[in-house]
């Protein structure tokens, strides 16, 4: 589970100040408060109050923050018990408690989890529809490759006849009848 960041910026411009990126917050995961040191050191403290210790806690409260370093100040979230959003605030404190910045947070239960029934993990399709060749072939009785064929036979005996009556004579006729005779033999292979 990814974790809601929040991204505190400590001693930026100034001694003993902090400028959070969001001042509220409603989550249901881990929250990591990200802690980047400026100009000066510092210690700072955090702390969850209102009703927030119900579902949130911080391990370590204390961190000593050194220019331009970063901490990770991980707030662990049990959302999956509740029954009801819990609010408070996450307070973050400098200066020994001179500067402090709180951040309203809310943290809700967790969502549902989604059950998958087994049959969803099949795909529910319906065969493709059949090609024109593929129905041609069917009305035959005989495959895609035996409608193939007799497609390219047709084409072969049109462009003979139009050979054979465009130049005449004896040899274009017998051109034509050997085109024909051999799509006879291939379509007899076929189907045999």
């Amino acid at each position: 589970m990814r974790d809601t960041e929040i991204t505190v910026h400590v001693n930026r411009g100034s001694a003993n100040t902090l400028e959070a990126d969001l001042e509220s917050l409603q989550t249901h995961r881990r929250i990591s408060v990200v802690l980047r040191g400026h100009e000066r050191p510092a210690h700072v403290h955090c702390r969850l109050g209102g009703d927030l210790d119900r579902a949130a806690s911080i391990d370590a409260p204390n961190y000593y923050i050194e220019p331009e370093d970063v901490t990770v100040v991980p707030v662990a979230v049990d959302s999956d018990h509740l029954d009801d959003p819990v609010s408070g605030g996450l307070e973050i404190l400098t200066g020994y408690g001179s500067e402090s910045l709180e951040i309203d947070l809310t943290i809700v239960p967790s969502p549902a989890d989604v059950e998958i029934d087994n049959s969803l993990a099949t795909p529910d399709r319906s065969p493709p529809e059949p090609t024109t060749i593929e129905r041609i072939a069917e009305a035959f009785g005989h495959g895609a490759s035996t409608a193939g064929v007799l497609v390219l036979g047709v084409l072969a005996l049109a462009i003979a006849a139009m050979t054979a009556a465009t130049i005449g004579g004896l040899v274009a006729l017998v051109g034509l009848g050997i085109v024909a005779g051999g799509v006879v033999v291939a379509l007899w292979l076929l189907v045999h």
